[in-house]
């Protein structure tokens, strides 16, 4: 009785992890690219660049003179690529932004 549960559990439990289960592509975040960041100039208000980049997936509520854009994917379970944005304000106009872009945006 022992073996067969024990076999059973086995079987159950592989099938977790059974070669050839398909996996999904999973993108998160807003996708920026350098046609979007190069219409960023100085002293655009904070409302335009959202116009143009989108919204920002965070904001810190302490600092509010910085906003992230930041997009992952992830294709078929393989390792996650990431990419980041932070964009700098003075009060609540456009100073500068922070840039670590992907080579190529995968989802396109």
């Amino acid at each position: 009785m022992q073996k067969l549960t024990a076999l059973i559990l086995t079987l159950v439990l592989s099938g977790c992890v059974f070669p050839g289960v398909y996996k999904i592509n999973v993108q998160q975040g807003s996708i920026v690219t350098d046609e979007e960041l190069a219409q960023l100039t100085e002293g655009m208000p904070r409302s335009q660049v959202h116009a143009v980049m989108g919204t920002p997936l965070m904001l810190n509520p302490v600092d509010p003179s910085r906003e992230y854009y930041v997009y992952t994917f992830q294709r078929e379970g393989e390792e996650i690529k990431e990419q980041r944005i932070i964009v700098y304000y003075n009060g609540d106009q456009y100073a500068s932004y922070e840039a670590q872009l992907l080579d190529e945006t995968p989802a396109y």
